[in-house]
């Protein structure tokens, strides 16, 4: 407990400015996870990471996680997900050169980790970077969803948790602590809204708050699942007492599209 919390209070420290500055240093932050977070399949995988295959996927998730200005230098014909669907042509190549030993399979994983990874990733800025004054209490709003989501389910699934959630992907995940989390999610987001202006409908903001716990809780368990196939207890050990980036941000690579997909931009 005591080393979680020395690496809490440090990754803060270092989190907390760059967050508050936003601009180009939340881009370079979140390029910075989303390498490392594609580091950590490929480990996961018991891949080599000095590779072409990591070399192509990481420029496959660095292309969907930089910002959309970033891409103004091509021509109008080509577009982002051009270019990542180049990557995803070299790496169905090096199935051929590799002679098989970078499968179809391999191709397919490092494909959906690049799109996974990245798109989260990128939507962390762009919320944050959002131009109309409010990206970053948008982007606190939902921290406080995604926190208040995972302490709600720890807690109360600890406290009164009987019912397994789903055994075969998290074992100790519980439908009093699901609900509990939902709840949680529920009373921090008013408490939140109500305080920090977001330039958005209050009722809105509070009533997204419950669709989003529950994608927040089905990130968990999407990264409990492919722990579980790939063996693993953590998806990396950069966070010491935490675990790797995935672990951290299992929750948020999915809820951060969302919030975009609904409008909330």
């Amino acid at each position: 407990m005591k080393q979680r919390v020395i690496t809490a209070v440090i990754a803060l420290i270092l989190f907390i400015p760059i967050v508050l500055a936003g601009g180009i240093w939340i881009d370079l932050l979140t390029c910075l996870f989303t390498a490392i977070a594609i580091s950590e399949i490929f480990i996961m995988k018991k891949q080599i990471i000095v590779s072409w295959d990591f070399i192509l996927t990481l420029l496959a998730g660095l292309t969907m996680t930089v910002p959309n200005e970033f891409f103004n230098f091509l021509p109008k014909f080509l577009n982002r997900y051009d270019i990542f669907y180049i990557f995803v042509m070299l790496l169905l190549v090096r199935t051929v050169l590799s002679k098989n030993r970078v499968t179809f399979d391999d191709a397919g994983v490092y494909t959906i980790a690049a799109l996974y990874i990245g798109t989260g990733f990128h939507y962390m800025s762009a919320i944050r970077n959002v131009n109309d004054g409010h990206g970053l209490a948008i982007l606190c709003y939902v921290f406080v969803v995604v926190w208040a989501t995972d302490i709600g389910a720890y807690m109360i699934g600890r406290k009164i948790g009987k019912h397994k959630l789903w055994p075969v992907i998290s074992p100790n995940k519980t439908w009093e602590g699901s609900i509990g989390a939902v709840i949680c999610a529920l009373i921090f987001s008013a408490i939140y809204v109500y305080l920090v202006p977001t330039g958005r409908n209050q009722g809105l903001m509070i009533l997204l708050a419950f669709f989003l716990s529950i994608v927040g809780q089905m990130g968990d368990l999407v990264e409990s699942a492919y722990k579980r196939f790939y063996g693993v207890k953590d998806s990396g050990k950069i966070l010491p007492g935490h675990g790797g980036i995935l672990d951290r941000f299992d929750s948020m690579l999915l809820v951060l599209p969302v919030v975009a997909f609904m409008g909330i931009l």
